[in-house]
């Protein structure tokens, strides 16, 4: 069960590769902002590692998983290809999401509940290499309850949903959807889940998430890489940690 430690702050490197790839330069490097993100206090960093290479490549999860000093979270499609890319390297943890080549970002959360024998016979051997396998899911019960099923050690609650509906100022369904994520924090904790929380997050919108005693970790992303054009990555970086640490006391 949770019992209020510190909240983790994993930072997602991806649109670091995203602004390198559109001039196909080799500036700015993803590994040297994830090393300025462990010097600001992020807890580990994420990428994802999708299937068209759009943003980070193979020689970025090469050069992260040398680099580090934190955990890495590699996001992934629940593809042959991706699993024996996690079965080579290792990483600390593996995120499974749900990936359309059409798609800016990643929408919505991954539908378990359609696809459970196939992903329990996914993941297996990724937990047995000793990667923390986590699902990232709508706050949906039936989503929940078949993460847990099929052996996940942790969900990803995605709070996009949320987000958006308060940038759009629809504050009663925003309400609602923020209740569905506390509810669904409580009830993946219950069955023995590690939750996390992510997608969409600002300063504005992270205090009601990082308050929920059940998430252990937030992993953000494209918010705080739009923040340090303006301020740097470190000082956006040290202002999301303070506005999570306030939420949580």
């Amino acid at each position: 069960m949770a019992d209020g430690t510190h909240l983790r702050l994993g930072v997602n490197i991806d649109h670091v590769a995203t602004v390198r790839n559109a001039r196909g330069s080799a500036y700015p490097d993803p590994i040297r902002a994830a090393l300025l993100a462990e010097e600001a206090g992020a807890d580990g960093i994420t990428a994802h590692l999708r299937e068209d290479r759009r943003h980070i490549s193979d020689a970025d999860i090469d050069g992260l998983m040398a680099a580090l000093r934190v955990p890495l979270n590699l996001e992934m499609a629940a593809t042959d290809e991706m699993q024996a890319i996690a079965l080579r390297h290792r990483p600390h943890a593996v995120c499974l999401v749900p990936e359309k080549r059409e798609e800016r970002t990643t929408e919505g959360g991954l539908d378990v509940a359609q696809d459970e024998n196939r992903l329990a016979h996914f993941i297996a051997p990724l937990r047995d290499a000793g990667c923390r396998v986590s699902i990232f899911i709508a706050a949906d019960l039936a989503q929940v309850e078949a993460a847990a099923r099929i052996g996940a050690a942790v969900v990803e609650l995605h709070t996009g949903a949320y987000c958006d509906l308060h940038a759009e100022g629809r504050f009663d369904e925003r309400d609602a959807e923020l209740e569905r994520l506390r509810a669904m924090a409580a009830h993946a904790d219950g069955l023995g889940l590690e939750v996390h929380a992510g997608h969409g997050l600002t300063y504005d919108t992270v205090g009601p998430v990082a308050a929920f005693p059940q998430v252990r970790e937030l992993n953000i992303g494209h918010f705080l890489i739009g923040e340090a054009i303006f301020l740097g990555l470190g000082p956006a970086i040290e202002r999301m940690r303070r506005c999570m640490d306030e939420a949580r006391t």
